[in-house]
This record gives C-alpha cells, structure tokens and sequence, in this order.
C-alpha cells in the first residue's frame, strides 16, 4: 500500500520551485490572456475582484483598468512585490496579500468575480482549490481562468519535462484544468453554469535556443528541472524540448512563434 501524499510537503516544493528564476520575466509577455479574460468576465466598474495566484498580477492589473476594486493573492511574495511595481507605476490602488489558493484568508461570497491565470491549476489539492475560488465568490458572481491544455504546445512541454523529472505520484496533473470535463468535475455542486473557450496564444522567440535560454533561466519548473539534472541529461531534456518547439513554430526558419492552446473559462457561481 503507497504512502497518503504528504500535500504539506508538496506545496513546500511548489514554493520552493514557482521562487526559483523569477516567473515575472515569463508572465508580462502572457498580458494579453488575462485582459481577454477581463472582457470574458464582462467586469463591472467598481466590483470586487480577487486574483488567485496571481503571479506578478497580469489578471490583477486587467481588474483594475476596468476599475474594479482589486485584491491580488499569490504564495510567493517576490512575485507580489513584482506586481506591486507594475500597479505603482499606473497608478492602481491595488491590495496584495500573501495567501495560499487552497486556504483563502477571506470570507464566504467576499468577491463578486475572482480570476486566475494559468496559477491556481498548479495547486496540488485540486478540489479543495476549487471549493475556495467558490466560496469567495458571491453567487451569481463569475470565476475567471485561464487554463494550459493538456495537447497544446505548454502541455506537451510538460510532459516533455515529465520525461525526465518525474511528478510526484499521486497528484493530478495540473493539465487537468485545461480539460472540460475535468471543470465541469470540479465545479459541479457550486456552478450555475461554465463557459469554455479555446484560446491560442503565440509564444514569439527569436529561436527554439531563446525560447529554452530564457525559461531555463526564469520560469520556475524549467529552472528547478535544469538544475536538478546532470549534464548529460539536461542536453536530452534540451533536445527534447528543441525539437518540439522546432515541430510547432510556424514562422519559418527566421524566428519561432508556436500556438500555445488555452481555454479560456467563464464559470458562475451558484
């Protein structure tokens, strides 16, 4: 009989790996979803909206110019602090917070709308994520995500990554976000209704070695993967991911741009 995954321990490591690099340099240049996301929300002026795992706060600024009155939660203070900078510098009163997606400091029906790009499905205990992104949410208020798909080109990474740095046993796949019926499972007993729309979004490089160069150096799974192999298989992982970014860029020889897949999802709450 396996061991019960210690999930304390787990999220220990998840810190420990979304610290590592510095995912802000990553998230700026993923803007565009979350003000996709903003519009999909259909935010009102003046709405209370939470951020949940918000990175250095792509979906938290996109709050904000629509004017809502915007909080911005995220586990790793540095990436908060990020966020802090791109809010003085244009001039949002924004409130950051340290606070665990799993463990929300607030009280039930606190926000009319709560959103999260491509964090809150990295949480290890995946339904109880769920439970509080519901519970914060006022019913009839709206659950924004941006979710990787498991097929498309960040899912596939992953699973390139998995290769040859195994997941611990006994989790689900993040990926599993990306999957409708998967949301339709998670939210079931606290939506009204979830709308999914798949998204691409063009990862632009100059190269499949810029692409690698500069996750290798700043987005945390990457980063944590790299140095955690010998020489020898860092070149295979190296390898593996050069060939599937060279396998989905469609610019040519001159400069790589590969259609990411996301869905981008809409739920109301019950």
């Amino acid at each position: 009989m396996k061991a019960p995954v210690d999930l304390q321990q787990l999220k220990k490591r998840h810190n420990q790996v979304w610290s590592s690099g510095d995912y802000a340099v990553i998230g700026t240049g993923l803007l565009l979803t979350a003000e996709l996301l903003a519009e999909a929300c259909d935010l009102r002026y003046d709405e209370t909206v939470l951020d949940v795992a918000a990175g250095n706060g792509n979906a938290s600024l996109a709050a904000a110019r629509r004017g809502c009155v915007v909080t911005s939660t995220d586990f790793v203070g540095a990436l908060l602090e990020r966020g802090r900078e791109r809010a003085r510098a244009e001039r949002f009163d924004i409130s950051f917070l340290e606070a665990d997606a799993e463990a929300l400091p607030f009280a039930d029906a606190s926000f009319d709308a709560v959103l999260s790009t491509f964090g809150v499905m990295f949480t290890p205990d995946q339904p109880r994520a769920a439970a509080e992104l519901a519970r914060v949410c006022r019913p009839g208020g709206r659950i924004g995500l941006a979710c990787w798909t498991p097929d498309g080109f960040v899912g596939q990474m992953f699973k390139a990554l998995a290769r040859h740095v195994p997941p611990p046993e006994g989790i689900r796949s993040p990926l599993q976000w990306g999957n409708r019926s998967c949301l339709d499972d998670l939210f079931a007993a606290t939506a009204s209704e979830v709308r999914v729309t798949p998204r691409l979004f063009n990862m632009r490089y100059r190269s499949a070695q810029h692409f690698i160069d500069t996750f290798r150096a700043w987005y945390g799974p990457l980063h944590m993967a790299f140095a955690s192999l010998s020489a020898n298989d860092a070149q295979r992982l190296q390898q593996d991911l050069s060939d599937l970014l060279k396998r989905m860029n469609r610019a040519g020889s001159e400069s790589l741009i590969v259609p990411a897949e996301y869905l981008e999802v809409v739920i109301v709450r019950r």
